[in-house]
């Protein structure tokens, strides 16, 4: 009974994870975009002290620049939004196969091989190099080095 409820949960939570529903009031949950497109009217056009237009005319750009902001936004994304999800899903996905099946084996293989290789390296840098420093050492070990000061 309880092993049956554990396939049933597991099924349900493989389908939600591609049938999850979406909040479409809160749409950058991560803040991916808080800082690069968040561009305003004032952030654009600004007129400094002394340097003013008429009222009608500030009051006209400002509401012309966000209304035609706003729908060639929504006149681009409904155009666009659409063939840019499938080529960036499929970009990712193909992303995801090559890392999956291409790089993450190769990078496993490399590292097996080369565990053999370090071994033999190490092997060998012990047996030459490790009597030639130990005779060295013995052989400077009685340098001394003394500092005068002339006058």
């Amino acid at each position: 009974m309880a092993e049956e409820q554990r396939e049933l949960e597991e099924r349900i939570i493989i389908k939600d994870q591609h049938t999850k529903e979406i909040d479409l009031v809160n749409r950058d949950p991560k803040r991916i975009n808080e800082d690069v497109v968040k561009v305003d009217f004032e952030d654009v056009i600004a007129e400094p002290v002394g340097t003013y237009s008429f009222d009608g005319v500030w009051k006209s750009s400002y509401t012309t620049f966000t209304v035609s902001k706003y729908w060639c936004y929504r006149l681009l994304s409904a155009v666009l939004g659409i063939p840019l999800a499938v080529v960036w899903g499929f970009l990712f996905a193909l992303i995801s196969f090559c890392h999956i099946w291409a790089v993450v084996p190769c990078i496993k293989s490399y590292l097996i091989e080369i565990q053999c290789v370090s071994r033999i390296y190490s092997l060998c840098i012990h047996t030459f190099c490790d009597p030639l420093f130990e005779a060295l050492s013995k052989i400077c070990s009685n340098v001394r080095v003394a500092l005068r000061k002339e006058t």
